[in-house]
């Protein structure tokens, strides 16, 4: 073949390669992210204004911490749909523990009404310790919550998203069932602190996320159980015979989901100064869409905290750039929809290149 012929394919399999190259890279959306803001900000220059800024960032925290327990139940080829339920009933079991008033108009038909809570707020109303309380209580019922559907799944081998379908209907009912669709105010400043407030200069929420990341980091990065969990996401059956505690594992796995849904429980609760009986219940496209687009599979044995907090930032960034522009709430939907089905798209090419690569 002469060589001028060469030439025209050899250019073409470089072009392919770097074409492949950015495919694969998970920072691309990065990328991507950096150069939609700057066009924005062409456009809307109050997207740079110092109280827009802070209002992306305080976003950034909650949703980064639902998305990174997702992100545990999406490595092993599973998902969770109840994490909004969990948000809103963690939210309003906290909030009823530690509310200092309560209007009997609105709650005297509660199921707790006249023993657990009444007019002057609720059995921690006023007392030492009451925060932290409600606080360990909340990440408690998240993680109990995890590990039943970890339970249905990996025990009883039931499919994930009927198990966590269910559990989203059952538990997003209670938590509008037990304060009767009321929303709970009058939350000790030191609880709604955690969703708004500071430490010195440093925002709260902040701290949360920072340490939160720092864990799932030492989880998945520098443990037995991090490895456990990527080789059931790729290969359930090889991890069986290898002698992973497959089961086990699934379980952790659901468990850290409900878990980190309780954490943003809490730093939602406290940017509102409520608990909310629906809070959440818009979220599931946004946390589900954001690992996606961060680049963590759905089908399995691939996720960073990384690639989340980067699809956590592009759908922040999203959100609020659509707002500027004063888009109906279904417009944005549609968008925020056909976004995500372009990053499934992405998802299968990766699967594609990779299988390809290793061939």
């Amino acid at each position: 073949m002469a060589i001028s012929d060469q030439a025209p394919r050899i250019e073409e399999r470089a072009h392919v390669s770097v074409m492949s190259r950015i495919i694969l890279s998970q920072y691309s959306i990065l990328g991507l992210t950096v150069v939609y803001f700057v066009v924005c900000w062409l456009f809307f220059p109050r997207i740079l204004s110092i109280r827009n800024i802070d209002n992306i960032f305080s976003n950034v925290w909650p949703l980064l911490a639902v998305a990174i327990g997702q992100m545990f139940v999406l490595i092993v080829a599973g998902i969770d749909l109840s994490q909004t339920s969990i948000m809103a009933l963690t939210s309003v079991i906290g909030s009823l523990l530690i509310t200092n008033k309560l209007d009997p108009n609105l709650f005297a038909k509660s199921p707790f009404w006249g023993w657990l809570i009444s007019a002057s707020g609720g059995p921690l109303a006023h007392q030492p310790g009451a925060v932290l309380i409600a606080v360990l209580v909340m990440l408690i019922v998240g993680t109990i919550v995890g590990i039943l559907n970890g339970v249905s799944v990996a025990l009883f081998r039931m499919p994930p998203f009927m198990v966590t379908l269910v559990s989203m209907i059952l538990f997003s009912a209670l938590a509008i069932f037990l304060p009767k669709s009321q929303n709970i105010m009058n939350l000790p400043q030191s609880f709604n602190d955690l969703g708004e407030g500071r430490l010195w200069i440093i925002p709260i929420p902040l701290i949360i996320g920072i340490l939160l990341i720092g864990l799932v980091y030492i989880i998945l990065q520098r443990t037995l159980v991090g490895r456990w969990l990527y080789g059931i996401g790729h290969n359930p059956k090889a991890a069986r015979i290898s002698g992973v505690p497959v089961r086990s594992v699934i379980v952790f796995a659901y468990a850290m989901s409900g878990f980190c849904a309780a954490i943003a429980a809490i730093m939602y609760s406290g940017q509102l100064e409520m608990g909310r009986p629906t809070l959440g219940a818009t979220l599931l496209l946004d946390i589900v869409g954001a690992n996606i687009i961060g680049g963590v599979s759905l089908f399995g044995g691939r996720g960073r905290v990384g690639w989340a907090f980067i699809g956590v930032f592009f759908f922040i960034i999203l959100a609020n750039t659509l707002n500027f522009m004063n888009l109906s709430v279904y417009l944005i939907d549609v968008i925020k929809g056909a976004i995500i089905l372009g990053a499934t798209f992405l998802d299968v090419a990766r699967r594609r290149l990779a299988a390809h690569q290793m061939a």
